[in-house]
């Protein structure tokens, strides 16, 4: 580290296979100085990590911070499957931290939702659809490094970008990939071209945002308006916005931030209702009608899987 004229220059972290370079840009005030330096082992190797005042939010602040998004980067690094994940579980809620506050549209045309996350004739759509016309640019909505370009099934020619805090873009029903796995992509770069290819009813950019192998409904992340913005630089993402079942693809679902566990646990309490059973009620179709899974009431309500219902019985519905 070396200060010019007020001035930070750059450090470089050096790790294999991945290079992070780290650029602080004109310290005008001393709380932009680095207070201290903590001692981290990436992958075997020593690295000393520059710590700043928590008002600076350019840089990772907390060593755990550092450490598990670098481990989010690195992990199951893989050109050949489209989910190197498969067999992962997750356990939620979990954090997401971005160091943008704004996202690339991943076309130039004016974003036009045809079809969002959630239950759609009958199946799981993971992904939100963009109308594009075909040959239209599509670019990387984060900076990024290619982990897959390839033909996989009903997403036809695709690309998938894993960025810095372990997400991945996915990139689907292409006419033409323009990368190549290991490319290094910046924000609102053209890594393809829109199309028609695989499962698809018209052209259209099929997107889905996913962490480690799991969907999840972009429009919680991200804002898809006129001003593209990411909608918190941390946030919780629960079951809830990983799960289709609990959404609809016709229409856009309510968007509630969780920025603390005490957003979590409020939000839970004010969302629990109470059902009172009427006549023809079975737990399949008051679970189909809360968009819930018929464990989760059982679960809830102390209830067994084949339960008769009561007339007048009320039901707890989180």
């Amino acid at each position: 580290m070396f200060l010019i004229k007020k001035r930070l220059v750059f450090y470089f972290l050096i790790f294999s296979p991945f290079v992070m370079v780290v650029a602080q840009e004109t310290l005008e005030q001393t709380e932009n100085i680095p207070v201290d330096h903590k001692k981290l082992v990436v992958q075997g190797e020593i690295i000393c990590l520059p710590i700043y005042p928590k008002k600076n939010s350019n840089y990772f602040p907390e060593e755990n911070d550092l450490s598990e998004n670098l481990e989010a980067y690195n992990t199951k690094w893989d050109n050949q499957q489209f989910n190197p994940y498969w067999n992962e579980e997750l356990t939620f809620p979990f954090q997401l931290a971005f160091q943008d506050e704004d996202f690339s549209p991943p076309v130039d045309r004016k974003m036009v939702i045809t079809s969002r996350y959630g239950w759609r004739r009958g199946r799981p759509h993971q992904g939100i659809d963009i109308d594009l016309q075909v040959g239209d640019s599509v670019k990387s909505i984060l900076e990024g490094k290619i982990r897959y370009v390839g033909y996989h099934g009903g997403h036809g020619n695709t690309v998938v970008v894993r960025h810095y805090n372990g997400l991945e873009t996915v990139y689907a029903h292409l006419s033409k990939s323009l990368v190549k796995e290991n490319d290094e992509v910046k924000k609102g770069q053209i890594i393809g071209t829109g199309g028609v290819t695989g499962n698809a009813r018209g052209s259209h950019l099929h997107l889905e945002v996913r962490y480690h192998g799991k969907s999840i409904n972009p429009e919680y992340l991200f804002e898809f308006a006129s001003d593209t913005k990411v909608r918190s630089d941390t946030l919780f993402v629960t079951k809830k916005w990983m799960t289709p079942r609990y959404h609809r693809s016709t229409r856009m679902s309510k968007i509630v931030i969780h920025k603390t566990m005490e957003d979590i646990a409020r939000i839970k309490e004010e969302q629990k209702k109470i059902y009172t059973v009427r006549k023809g009620d079975t737990l399949h179709r008051i679970a189909n009608k809360y968009g819930l899974a018929v464990s989760e009431i059982c679960k809830t309500n102390s209830l067994k899987y084949n339960s008769v219902l009561k007339i007048g019985q009320q039901i707890i519905i989180n």
